[in-house]
């Protein structure tokens, strides 16, 4: 691993490779403390730590749902489940030009998620998966990692299913890492560190269950919309048509 602690772009402070291991445990420790893991490239050998000085996070009743995407998820075009191939989503979410996720990334999120730390949720149209997210699951906090779409919408369908898993689950914290325009679109807000340490420790305070709805069991879409919208949560008088190859991102390349 090496030790990199930045503003909301990535660079500048970067220290000497440091010779371990790095495991689902120590892992486990870094998102407890606000911190998690990259690497440069697909190619990378190495991993680095990123803390940012602006997080971005999505309060969990602050979701804004356009109406044609409330139209799409009611629909239920999409089987939405969770869990199921969870490989398979940190795959496609890595198929682009330039990604953070390598091989390394790749076997410690598998190892969390063996140990029921880490979760995806995946939307199927005729049987493909055509889109997804993952992230890590730690007592009251869920940090996002990472989202893809083959099929117009699908992410933001997963979003739509995220928010109404953890919402049910008594999750107080959803972190995106960075805000991108397609976050803020959707309702995600920038916080100071300083800010997300406090709500982070209020979240590990607290004890969320993912699998309050059965995880590989699939939410009618009627009951995703009805759990994932709060008191704040928004319709959208326009669609946001940002389905470009960037918008799937929960953390800045």
């Amino acid at each position: 691993m090496t030790a990199r602690l930045d503003g909301s772009t990535i660079g500048a402070m970067k220290s000497s490779p440091r010779k371990f291991e790095l495991t689902a445990d120590i892992l486990l420790r870094a998102y407890s403390i606000g911190v998690f893991p990259m690497a440069e490239s697909r190619e990378a050998k190495e991993l680095f730590w990123v803390e940012p000085h602006e997080r971005g996070v999505f309060p969990l009743d602050g979701l804004i749902v356009s109406r044609s995407l409330a139209k799409t998820v009611r629909s239920d075009q999409f089987r939405v489940v969770a869990d199921r191939d969870f490989p398979a989503v940190m795959r496609a979410c890595a198929e682009r030009d330039n990604t953070w996720i390598n091989d390394e990334i790749l076997r410690l999120y598998c190892k969390l998620f063996e140990g029921g730390y880490a979760h995806s949720v995946e939307v199927y149209e005729g049987g493909a998966l055509v889109g997804g997210l993952y992230g890590v699951s730690l007592r009251g906090a869920f940090f996002g990692e990472s989202m893809f779409h083959r099929a117009r919408d699908a992410s933001k369908v997963a979003l739509v299913h995220l928010f109404a898993r953890l919402r049910a689950g008594g999750f107080r914290l959803l972190d995106t890492q960075f805000l991108t325009e397609h976050l803020a679109s959707l309702g995600a807000v920038a916080v100071s560190r300083e800010t997300f340490r406090l709500l982070l420790a209020e979240a590990m305070a607290e004890k969320g269950h993912f699998a309050g709805w059965p995880a590989q069991a699939a939410m009618p879409g009627a009951q995703a919309l009805k759990l994932a919208r709060g008191p704040g949560t928004e319709v959208a008088k326009q669609d946001c048509d940002m389905d470009g190859p960037r918008c799937d991102e929960w953390v800045v390349e």
